[in-house]
């Protein structure tokens, strides 16, 4: 028996994608029909998601990964707003097509929670940073430009904004396009070998990797690693570690390098009054009320200290007391058909505090060492170094006498 995968590349906006996947369905007569689903998506599409738990998301701690999967959402949904075209109507008729044709279907996508798990924690700090200034970007574009959705399904347009995407971001593409791709493929491979006819509803910019896939599938990774959440902390605790211990040391080294109590003190106060002030501005800047960003700034200075925690945790909890964020947000967030109508959701803004804070907590700690410190003539290498010598000579004339 001839077993056959055919693969119809969609933008996930488009009119003209909704048309290909019904006519591809009637025209090639599938024994199966896979798209690029997993089951949250699905239920999604089909109204029929369990509606998550508010205190789950505060105590994920997961902020800029959920800002970035709804600002991702927002912004597809926006698209299809200009269009008339709901974001994943391609996928909904090819549901809809199985149903009413009576056949079996497949959801071949990885969980989108892993996913953006994968990507978050590949990025580098430069690539964190452009992402978020990107997006910022394209909120504001999204309001002004219209976009040539059909053009999103031509080979050559899809190939050029993927090496554009690589250029931007190598660590996200391979966990956002490389990474599925694969997966993709090993779902492919397995379903056709139970299976006469495949036909595969998927992305256009995952189309060319897929089949490359097909063709060659002893290069597939194995399935199971790429199914897997990190469970190793990203590089930035590492980083968070070594500014404790640096800020520790310093201090260390100011008390012990005879530069004085004064010095001390003043590189004490300045810690903690930049890290307030730098928090309390970003949190408010997210729009969040007066009392998280007196929370944020009451806290920065120590959660600063401690990789473990943030201050946008502490004042997204306090923004939830009061703006009471409640289960029928995570709807609204998702039928948000602007930027303003979305900043005014209750959730939407508890996490944009959240993060934004953390963002402000982070630009204190590098102002701190880069402008403070030589306002106070303190050179961190030069300090450490003879703060040090004393404290081991003073740790010497400690361990001496009771030695002998």
């Amino acid at each position: 028996m001839t077993r056959e995968i055919r693969i119809v590349g969609t933008a996930h906006v488009s009119q003209k994608s909704v048309e290909e996947v019904r006519q591809a369905i009637q025209e090639f007569q599938p024994t199966l029909v896979a798209v690029e689903l997993d089951e949250l998506r699905y239920r999604t599409l089909k109204r029929q998601e369990e509606t998550p738990l508010v205190s789950d998301v505060l105590q994920s701690g997961n902020f800029f990964q959920m800002l970035i999967q709804w600002t991702l959402a927002y912004l597809q949904r926006r698209i299809g707003m200009d269009v008339g075209v709901e974001p994943g109507a391609e996928m909904k008729t090819a549901i809809d097509e199985a149903e009413q044709n009576h056949l079996p279907l497949a959801l071949i996508d990885r969980d989108i929670r892993v996913t953006l798990s994968r990507f978050w924690k590949a990025l580098s700090l430069r690539e964190k940073l452009r992402l978020m200034y990107a997006l910022s970007v394209s909120l504001v574009k999204a309001e002004e430009e219209t976009i040539d959705v059909d053009a999103l399904t031509k080979e050559d347009m899809v190939s050029l904004a993927i090496e554009e995407f690589r250029k931007f971001s190598p660590h996200g593409a391979e966990a956002l396009i490389d990474e599925r791709d694969a997966f993709l493929a090993g779902q492919l491979l397995h379903l056709g070998s139970q299976n006469e006819r495949v036909l595969a509803i998927m992305g256009a910019g995952h189309v060319a990797g897929v089949k490359r896939f097909l063709e060659n599938p002893s290069s597939l990774p194995p399935l199971h690693t790429l199914n897997e959440v990190p469970r190793t902390r990203s590089y930035g605790s590492i980083f968070g570690i070594g500014i404790s211990l640096l800020f520790v040391l310093l201090l260390i080294a100011i008390s012990f390098s005879g530069m004085g109590m004064e010095t001390l003190i003043q590189a004490l106060i300045y810690w903690v009054v930049i890290h307030g002030i730098l928090s309390a501005l970003f949190a408010l800047a997210a729009g969040g009320h007066p009392l998280s960003a007196l929370t944020a700034g009451a806290v920065s200075w120590l959660t600063a200290l401690n990789p473990l925690v943030a201050a946008g945790w502490f004042a997204a909890i306090t923004e939830a007391k009061i703006r009471k964020p409640a289960p029928a947000d995570f709807r609204a967030i998702v039928q948000a058909e602007s930027f303003d109508e979305l900043r005014r959701i209750p959730l939407f803004r508890v996490v944009l505090v959240a993060a934004l804070t953390n963002v402000g907590s982070t630009i204190a700690t590098f102002a701190y060492y880069v402008s403070v410190l030589p306002l106070l003539q303190i050179d961190p290498a030069v300090v450490i170094v003879q703060g040090f010598g004393n404290f081991l000579h003073w740790l010497s004339g400690i361990a001496l006498p009771g030695m002998l």
